[in-house]
């Protein structure tokens, strides 16, 4: 059984390789936190706020995501493809995602604000609602994504294949169109 631990404050720790495995977190508030050492076995994490962590080259595999919130947080090459589905509810502020991967997850309604996401992985992945505000989506890849009214608009650096990716009322700035004709070699000015 998970140990259980509900509205605490963590603060300036770096946990180790299993340190946080078989532990369930709900409302609790992680702050200057490392978990880049960390092997992540039955996780959960319940309305949660990480805030200025560290969660860079972290495995992630078997982690639940239920409605938390990362603000400010360095998540280099962290690969989300094996966490826990169900309720899998995530919002993103001031934190670069760089090489990371969410294939194959449903991210419906997910928010990414003022985000570096260079070179990330969306392939076959839910984008449906997504909201991607003033983020840096340089070489990320969208084959096969659903991106059905996503909000690309304040974004830039993106090149999205129209034939690989549905698109269906999503939205983007006139200045974003080249992302979108890129494989026409169509020039926009």
């Amino acid at each position: 059984m998970a140990e259980y631990f509900l509205d605490i404050e963590y603060k300036d720790i770096t946990y180790q390789e299993e340190e946080v495995n078989f532990k369930e977190f709900e409302c609790c508030t992680f702050t200057n936190c490392n978990f880049s050492p960390c092997t992540f076995v039955a996780v959960t994490f319940i309305d949660c706020n990480f805030n200025d962590c560290t969660f860079s080259n972290a495995k992630i595999n078997y982690v639940a995501f239920r409605t938390v919130a990362f603000n400010r947080c360095e998540i280099k090459d962290v690969n989300f493809a094996m966490c826990d589905k169900l309720i899998f509810e995530i919002a993103f502020k001031d934190c670069v995602l760089d090489f990371s991967k969410f294939y194959t997850l449903k991210l419906k309604g997910t928010s990414f604000t003022n985000c570096s996401i260079v070179a990330v992985d969306f392939m076959s992945t839910d984008l449906t609602e997504v909201v991607f505000e003033k983020c840096d989506l340089y070489r990320s890849e969208f084959a096969k994504a659903i991106a059905n009214k996503a909000d690309f608009r304040t974004s830039y650096n993106y090149t999205i294949d129209p034939k690989t990716t549905k698109l269906k009322r999503a939205i983007f700035a006139l200045e974003g169109l080249k992302g979108l004709l890129y494989k026409h070699e169509i020039i926009v000015k």
